[in-house]
């Protein structure tokens, strides 16, 4: 059997990417996504928590992250959970957790994708832009 360090999470970008190139062509994105949680609690109320999770993307799946993801997108991210460990300015031993990205998925309506992408088609209309997104998925059978 094989132990491994898997992650799932669906959840919305709470900024955009910060992407960054190296000299060695190597590439970095950066960002957060926000997952919630909806729970009753001891009163019987329903409360919901939202919780963050810090994560990166290198190399391929960074450009990518880059090119296709933005603030406010529902995304779907595979990964895993990578643990850091730093010493800050005043001598002080931390640690952080993160996800490395190794796949998503942009968890959009198709419609929402069009019209975010109006804009930058040159101003065509919302019908043009949707027209023209779904001609570029049509499978060859």
């Amino acid at each position: 059997m094989s132990i491994r360090n898997k992650v799932q999470l669906v959840g919305r970008l709470g900024q955009e990417v910060d992407y960054k190139t190296f000299a060695n062509d190597g590439k970095l994105a950066r960002f957060s996504v926000a997952t919630n949680e909806a729970y009753r609690d001891k009163n019987g109320e329903w409360q919901e928590e939202t919780t963050w999770h810090r994560l990166v993307a290198w190399g391929s799946v960074a450009e990518r992250v880059a090119k296709q993801l933005q603030k406010g997108n529902m995304v779907l991210i595979e990964g895993k959970l990578v643990n850091n460990e730093f010493t800050d300015s005043n001598g002080i031993k931390r640690y952080t957790t993160e996800v490395q990205v190794e796949t998503f998925m942009l968890l959009e309506k198709r419609e929402q994708y069009a019209m975010a992408t109006v804009e930058d088609r040159g101003g065509h209309s919302k019908e043009d832009a949707y027209k023209s997104s779904a001609d570029e998925t049509e499978l060859p059978f």
